[in-house]
């Protein structure tokens, strides 16, 4: 059962990279907040898992959308 948290968690990620691609462009930047949610959740799915690669792959993205963000002052 736990090593299905991680198959769930990369499924979020790959959404997550999405939503993230979207939001890089300028004026949409807004879209990262989403994108912040989404995340978290699946780092914290990802954290009940035995493997440890779907939470990581969440990390990195919620990191970029985390910059992005910052770069646009936060709304932008």
């Amino acid at each position: 059962m736990r090593g299905m948290f991680n198959i769930v968690s990369i499924a979020i990620g790959l959404l997550l990279t999405v939503v993230v691609l979207v939001g890089l462009p300028p004026f949409l930047g807004w879209i990262n907040w989403l994108a912040l949610v989404i995340g978290a959740v699946g780092v914290l799915i990802g954290a009940l898992s035995r493997h440890k690669a779907g939470m990581i792959f969440n990390i990195v993205l919620l990191l970029i959308a985390a910059g992005r963000l910052s770069l646009g002052g936060g709304i932008i």
